[in-house]
């Protein structure tokens, strides 16, 4: 029997903060996804704490039906409640996404409970080794891309015989700090999430012909668990990290709300010509619902200067 749920100090201000800024949308806004979305089934990865948790927590007040994947069933509990106490819908999934049988496993509960997978946020992750690479031991750099890259494989491939089939879907990965730049002490993260972008580009030109749209999402810096391991990693994470994970723990970081309002557009209609990008929570993206987007334009490229 699970326990009365009580949110920590991070979701009480998701909570908290999340539904003031929907009265703040504009009625077209909010009734495109809403249309999009409701009674839809969204499987999120990651579901049981930190970013994942948070867009679990969105895509339920949309309307959406959310299916809630990670390894923790205590988590997984938690998440549900605060769904089902706030009016919501959900399932939970106790699945491994390092594990591609289970992850097939999931998307037949999802096809079974709320008809079928319409969109995947691929948000399960892990930090792995902090420290320079010629301390880092290479079996924990490796399990770090075995959840960070594969696991995003393992997810995209379980959904997409089913997305193909149904003729549409949306796909939503997680990037992070390193996917775009260098982050030293964070080797495998970096390497993992860089890999992740590249994975994201390739796949949405396949599927492009499917109606099928694929992109990455940089959440921005959030007080996560995470946070809470670079400040225990001390000297091994360097000085930047340090400071900046004290802020984060400090401040809170990015508001859930911009995080899940850009996880809400790209998984709605209005995001159909947008597809093999990586979009930071920080740009203008808002504007990019009526552009013509550049084929370059955010996604991993080497840039060249011809004098």
């Amino acid at each position: 029997m699970v326990g009365r749920a009580r949110p920590d100090r991070e979701y009480r201000f998701a909570i908290r903060r999340r539904r003031p800024q929907w009265r703040h949308e504009t009625l077209r806004e909010e009734g495109a996804v809403l249309r999009t979305l409701r009674d839809k089934g969204v499987l999120i990865t990651g579901a049981g704490r930190g970013i994942g948790k948070r867009l679990a927590l969105g895509f339920a007040q949309a309307g959406a039906r959310v299916g809630l994947l990670a390894r923790s069933m205590a988590e997984l509990d938690l998440a549900y409640l605060e769904i089902e106490h706030a009016g919501g819908t959900a399932l939970r999934i106790r699945a491994d996404v390092c594990e591609y049988e289970q992850m097939c496993a999931a998307v037949e509960r999802m096809r079974a409970h709320f008809g079928g997978v319409y969109a995947l946020v691929a948000a399960a992750g892990i930090q792995g080794p902090i420290g320079p690479l010629a301390e880092t031991p290479p079996r924990a750099w490796a399990e770090t891309l075995q959840t960070n890259l594969l696991g995003v494989m393992h997810a995209a491939r379980a959904v997409l015989p089913h997305m193909i089939e149904q003729r549409m879907g949306k796909i939503i990965v997680l990037s992070g700090e390193g996917a775009a730049g260098p982050r030293p002490n964070f080797s495998a993260y970096a390497a993992s999430k860089a890999a992740v972008v590249r994975l994201v580009e390739t796949l949405a030109e396949e599927v492009r012909d499917h109606n099928i749209q694929v992109n990455c999402i940089a959440p921005g810096g959030t007080y996560t668990h995470m946070t809470d391991q670079i400040l225990h990693a001390g000297e091994r994470a360097g000085w930047k990290a340090q400071e900046e994970a004290l802020e984060l723990r400090v401040g809170g970081g990015v508001a859930p709300d911009k995080q899940i309002q850009l996880a809400l557009f790209l998984a709605s209609e209005r995001s159909n010509h947008i597809s093999g990008k990586l979009i930071q929570v920080c740009d203008d993206w808002k504007r990019l619902e009526n552009a013509n987007l550049n084929p370059e334009l955010y996604t991993l490229r080497r840039v060249q200067k011809v004098s």
